[in-house]
C-alpha cells in the first residue's frame, strides 16, 4: 500500500477578515515546493471561501470549510450551507463534528455522520473530528468515547474520509497529551476503523489536533500513527503555519 500523504489543515474558526486572505499567498511563498510532500489546507469562515479559493489559485494550498448541512438537496433551510454549495465556491474539504459543534450546538455523532455523507456526495473530503473531554479522560473512558464516536460518526464505506483526533481539553490551551498518549489514541481510532472496514482502514489519514504550534509540531508528527494535524489559531499567520508544515519530515 502507498504511504498515506500527510495532511496539515488550518481551522480559522471565527477569526479573520478579507485582509487575512493575503496569508494564503504568503504561506505558499514560505513553504513553496517543500510542501509537495504534504497536503496544506486552510479552512476559513464560510463567507470567505470563494475569495480564499481565488487567493489560492496558482498555489498548492487547498481550501476547505468548517461545517456543512446534513441535507444534500437544495432546501428551504435559512442560514444553512450545503456541501454542494461549498464545493461550488471552491472548497475541497470540510470539517464535521468539531468538538465546538458537538458541545455548543448539541451535534450528535449520528448528525455528524450525515454531514460527512453529504460532503462525500458533493465530492468533498470530510474531516470527521473525535475526542474526549477532560472528565472522560480522568474517568478512564478515552477508548470508549473516541471509539464510539468513530463507530457512529464515520460513514459506511469509509472511502475518502479523514479522521481528526482532538482531545477537547487540549484545544486552545497550553497543554497537550504526551506523544505516547497521542499514539495510543490514534491506535484506538485505527483499530476501530479496522473493525468496521478491514484493510481499507489502512488508507484513512488520522490527524492530531489540540494546541498544535511551531514549537511542538515536529514532536507530534513523530508520534506513531499521526498522519498530519488540524491546527487552530496557529494557522492564522503564514509564518506560524509555514513553520508547522515545514516541521513535517515529508516537507523536507
Amino acid at each position: 500500500m502507498a504511504a498515506r500523504k500527510p495532511l496539515i489543515a488550518g481551522n480559522w474558526k471565527m477569526f479573520g477578515r478579507q485582509a487575512s486572505l493575503s496569508e494564503i499567498k504568503a504561506l505558499w511563498e514560505s513553504v513553496g515546493r517543500a510542501a509537495g510532500g504534504v497536503d496544506a489546507l486552510i479552512c476559513p469562515p464560510a463567507c470567505y471561501i470563494g475569495q480564499a479559493a481565488w487567493a489560492a489559485k496558482g498555489t498548492g494550498v487547498l481550501i476547505g470549510a468548517q461545517d456543512c448541512s446534513a441535507v444534500q438537496d437544495d432546501s428551504a433551510r435559512t442560514g444553512e450551507i450545503s456541501a454542494a454549495m461549498l464545493a461550488d465556491a471552491g472548497a475541497r474539504y470540510v470539517i464535521v463534528g468539531h468538538s465546538e459543534r458537538r458541545s455548543l450546538h448539541g451535534e450528535s455523532s449520528e448528525l455528524v455522520r450525515r454531514k460527512a455523507e453529504a460532503a462525500l456526495a458533493a465530492g468533498l473530503t470530510p474531516i470527521v473530528c473525535v475526542g474526549e473531554t477532560e472528565a472522560e479522560r480522568t474517568a478512564g473512558r478515552v477508548a470508549e468515547v473516541v471509539g464510539g464516536q468513530v463507530r457512529d460518526s464515520v460513514p459506511d464505506g469509509n472511502a475518502g474520509v479523514v479522521v481528526a483526533y482532538e482531545p477537547v481539553w487540549a484545544i486552545g490551551g497550553s497543554s497537550t497529551p504526551t506523544v505516547a498518549e497521542i499514539a495510543e489514541v490514534h491506535a484506538v481510532v485505527r483499530g476501530t476503523l479496522a473493525e468496521r472496514f478491514g484493510d481499507r482502514a489502512n488508507a484513512t489519514r488520522i490527524l492530531y489536533g489540540g494546541s498544535v504550534g511551531p514549537k511542538n509540531a515536529a514532536e507530534i508528527f513523530a508520534a506513531e500513527g499521526v498522519d498530519g494535524a488540524l491546527v487552530g489559531r496557529a494557522s492564522l499567520k503564514a509564518a506560524d503555519f509555514a513553520a508547522i508544515i515545514l516541521g513535517h519530515p515529508a516537507a523536507k
